[in-house]
């Protein structure tokens, strides 16, 4: 399954690198969407391959390879779209993602047993669909008006599948999701955290690489490049921070690790509120959110890891990366709507005389996001209080308090 879906994603970002239109262009990132399906593969292939107490430890470590990557695609990219133009951005992921087909090739074991179940296409299509109508609906709600005709088509259809879907489910023997797994706490809570984070976390780079680039005194007035850069320390630390969560999660649990988490993204919101006037400052708060951020993505992918049967363990992670990349589509269409409810106009000064040659978002309009930051992260401290916790001792091989079942 790692190689079918890295073929897809090859195929994606060679496609997207040769698109002659917008529309094809948005074709070939559906098509290396798919490729995305690695990212759960990669942490159900720990829960198989570590024991069970070291298994948030690799993911931790798993979540900071993550962040080497985002830190490349932040300063590499910067210089690639800058100097050779966004089409050499695809064409460079294709060949990264050929050499790592390769590696994998090569490296994966071919002899992990699997359990042969029927594909549930019918579930498939309704949930993709359902999905799909919905991330249309909230991408063109601030274009088209979220109570227009022409928005609500996107809508309705969307909600009905996904009813539809959960219909389906019910009467399938072999599901796409069986639904009783669904009500295990940690699970259920997870998954609900997954998508409040992601939406946290899209406020924060969408107003901040936004407010980054806008012309002083309205921004930072910084160029693409330097955007990149002001935001790299944040993933370097997060390559730093992942493991310890991990760690941190093996002795003392999900829970205390969450609310750690939380506490400190929530303080990165803060600072946000008051202390954005130079390029350092922003480093310093977008380093602080996302340090909090990567000690909440661990907890809650181990939690989905380790309280699903092992037969489920893949798609019960690819739903939550699924709610994950739904609440990341969310963040920038909340981002958006404060911002072009709050506007002031940009004057400069033409021969003495002032001209407005265009609007910005003021700067209540980024205190609102960072507010509804706040308010989102306090939503997942709430929730962190009600998931079971567990630990694993030392020396053995078994929970103190082990995982939740249904």
């Amino acid at each position: 399954m790692f190689l079918v879906v890295l073929i897809f994603y090859s195929a994606g970002v060679g496609l997207a690198g040769l698109s002659d239109s917008i529309y094809t262009l948005i074709i070939s990132r559906a098509i290396q969407g798919v490729g995305f399906a690695v990212i759960p593969l990669a942490i159900a292939l720990i829960t198989d391959e570590f024991p069970k107490e070291k298994v948030a430890t690799a993911q931790g470590i798993i979540s900071g390879t993550f962040a080497i990557g985002a830190t490349a695609g932040l300063v590499l990219g910067s210089y690639v779209v800058e100097d050779l133009g966004w089409r050499c951005a695809f064409y460079s992921a294709f060949i990264l993602s050929l050499v790592l087909f390769a590696l994998v090739s090569r490296t994966i074991k071919k002899d992990v047993p699997g359990q042969r179940t029927k594909m549930d296409y019918g579930g498939t299509v309704l949930l993709m669909s359902g999905i799909t109508f919905v991330l249309l609906y909230l991408t063109e709600g601030p274009t088209l008006g979220w109570t227009s005709w022409e928005n609500l088509a996107f809508l309705l259809p969307g909600l009905a599948a996904l009813v539809f879907f959960f219909v389906y489910e019910i009467r399938q023997s072999d599901p796409l999701i069986p639904l009783p797994l669904l009500r295990i706490r940690n699970v259920l809570m997870a998954n609900l955290i997954g998508i409040i984070t992601g939406i946290s976390m899209f406020l924060i780079f969408f107003a901040v690489i936004y407010y980054a680039q806008l012309p002083k005194p309205y921004g930072l007035g910084l160029d693409i490049i330097t955007t990149g850069l002001a935001a790299a320390p944040a993933t370097l630390i997060m390559l730093v921070i992942g493991p310890l969560a991990g760690r941190a999660v093996t002795r003392i649990g999900p829970r205390p690790v969450l609310l750690i988490g939380s506490f400190v993204m929530m303080i990165g919101f803060f600072l946000f509120l008051f202390n954005r006037s130079t390029i350092s400052d922003t480093t310093i708060d977008i380093s602080v959110a996302m340090s909090g951020f990567v000690c909440i993505i661990i907890p809650i992918i181990n939690m989905v890891a380790l309280s699903m049967p092992k037969e489920n363990i893949a798609v019960g992670l690819g739903i939550n990366t699924m709610l994950r990349n739904l609440g990341g589509a969310i963040g920038p269409v909340v981002a958006t709507t404060i911002m072009s409810s709050f506007m002031v106009s940009i004057i400069v000064n033409v021969g003495g005389h002032p001209v407005v040659v265009g609007q910005a978002p003021s700067s209540t309009a980024f205190d609102l996001i960072f507010i509804v930051g706040i308010g989102l992260t306090a939503m997942i401290i709430v929730m962190s209080l009600l998931i079971k916790n567990y630990t694993f001792a030392a020396s053995k091989k078994t929970p103190r308090s082990p995982p939740p079942s249904p």
